[in-house]
């Protein structure tokens, strides 16, 4: 395959559902028929694919993951290599983008002016993730030169390959604690694959301010309430997406084709098999004439 087809088809990695993507790859490479090439080209769109996804990794030498994604990415000394920080464990590692494995883990100085109160951050939705995910992982990061801004992602991954379906809700909020402001953004990847191919991807744009005096607060206290409030967004943008899926039940699909053929009657389907099918439609000839 020339290069410009081998470019084209490696995009298609970025459109990979939820824990697909080797799949994909392995599709790719059928298509593709040369593993130097596809090395080539498909590299640079997995590493965008693992930070747009955020990825997760086991974080060498402990026992918790980590969120590989651009707020993560820093680089070394000699500025060659893409290291990535576990904020929890204050190391940094290298990252391979195709086995997603971590390595040669490194400790990192951290800022000592932000570190209290993100790790308080770290710790309230550390608890908040136990309490509404399943298998939720979270990196909090401060952010560099700005001391009082914070950036909290969190990711959750459910893989069902037995009954064909797999999903993951990404949310990520940056805080700002000298304008009282929180931003973020939440997004939904569904796809179910038995006997078909249907997927939900959707984004929902997070946006609140934080009560006056939240920062005389404890610091334990005001990264409760922090949580708290983002709790709210996320518990009412599910039960949106909830009612969107009944009234689409109810009403989109249903308005898709008829309840009822022309007549306004069931065909009653169990006669079929005690009469010919043409003796049957020629004895109702009239009543459909008639609703013409």
């Amino acid at each position: 395959m020339d290069e410009p087809r081998a470019q084209v088809a490696a995009q298609f990695l970025l459109q990979s559902p939820p824990g697909e993507i080797n799949d994909v790859l392995n599709d790719i490479r059928t298509i593709i028929a040369d593993d130097d090439l596809l090395q080539e080209e498909s590299l640079p769109v997995l590493k965008k694919y693992n930070l747009e996804q955020f990825i997760t990794v086991d974080v060498p030498n402990n026992n918790h993951q980590s969120i590989i994604s651009a707020a993560a990415k820093v680089s070394s000394a000699l500025d060659e290599e893409e290291r990535f920080l576990d904020p929890r464990s204050k190391t940094t590692f290298a990252f391979d983008h195709i086995s997603l494995e971590a390595s040669e883990p490194l400790p990192i100085e951290i800022d000592a002016e932000s570190e209290p109160f993100r790790a308080s951050l770290e710790s309230a939705t550390l608890t908040y993730l136990s309490s509404h995910y399943y298998d939720g992982v979270t990196s909090v990061f401060a952010i560099p030169g700005n001391p009082k801004q914070f950036n909290i992602q969190v990711v959750a991954n459910k893989y069902n390959p037995t009954n064909y379906w797999s999903g993951r809700w990404r949310a990520q909020y940056d805080i700002d604690m000298e304008n009282n402001s929180v931003v973020g953004k939440i997004s939904v990847n569904v796809h179910y694959y038995e006997q078909g191919n249907v997927q939900l991807a959707t984004t929902h744009d997070v946006s609140f301010n934080l009560p006056q005096g939240i920062i005389g607060s404890q610091e334990s206290a005001a990264a409760s309430k922090i949580l708290a409030l983002i709790g709210e967004e996320e518990s009412n943008y599910q039960q949106s997406l909830a009612n969107s899926y009944h009234d689409m039940g109810e009403k989109t699909f249903k308005g898709l084709r008829r309840a009822l053929p022309l007549t306004r009657q069931k065909f009653e389907w169990d006669r079929v098999t005690g009469y010919k099918l043409g003796a049957e439609l020629s004895s109702s000839k009239g009543l459909f004439t008639n609703s013409s």
